[in-house]
């Protein structure tokens, strides 16, 4: 099995460390013919969404990053991620995938400062450790979307057919979980 890590900006050597833990091969996606490489998943990890949304725009990814996970192949979105991902964002008029039937909102738990650990209950796993970072939290569900965690009535962990997104960074805390969890219930190998 093998999982991609788009490697735009952000925390993706993080991801790539927690998916070697588990012992899962990964690569790094820095443009389009990095797409086309086999893989059984991506990651879509946390940084900046604004700076993420534009470098695929400008290195004509977008189209086809966006292909391959409307066709069904495994994504799975950490804070910048799950907004990349979003159908909406709220006080935006534009998405940049658009694929999953969620609406964010992006810096909920205000900047730097507002940052925070907790630990909270996680459907199917248990009680985690998260990490917020200028976080996003999910502030509507569609229909079709499962709520996986909510920390202080927020929604900050949901799936959708073949996608899964949390608010927070799994991939700085000690725990495998979570990567754990998208590999065995999303990834085929």
């Amino acid at each position: 099995m093998k999982i991609g890590v788009l490697a735009l900006q952000g925390a993706f050597l993080e991801h790539r460390q927690k998916l070697s833990e588990i012992n899962i091969e990964s690569f790094e996606i820095r443009n389009k013919k990095d797409l086309k490489q086999d893989m059984q998943g991506i990651i879509l990890p946390g940084g900046e969404s604004t700076a993420i949304g534009k470098l695929l725009k400008d290195l004509n990814m977008i189209d086809d990053l966006k292909g391959l996970i409307s066709d069904g192949l495994p994504a799975f979105g950490t804070c910048a991620g799950l907004i990349l991902l979003a159908k909406k964002i709220e006080e935006n008029d534009n998405s940049h995938l658009g694929l999953m039937d969620i609406t964010a909102k992006r810096n909920a738990y205000g900047r730097q400062l507002g940052s925070f650990y907790t630990e909270s209950e996680f459907e199917g796993i248990g009680k985690i450790p998260m990490t917020f970072i200028r976080a996003p939290y999910i502030s509507k569900v569609g229909p079709k979307t499962n709520i996986l965690s909510v920390v202080n009535n927020k929604i900050v962990a949901a799936k959708e057919d073949n996608m899964l997104v949390t608010s927070f960074h799994p991939e700085i805390t000690t725990s495998n979980s979570v990567h754990n969890y998208f590999i065995q219930n999303f990834c085929k190998s």
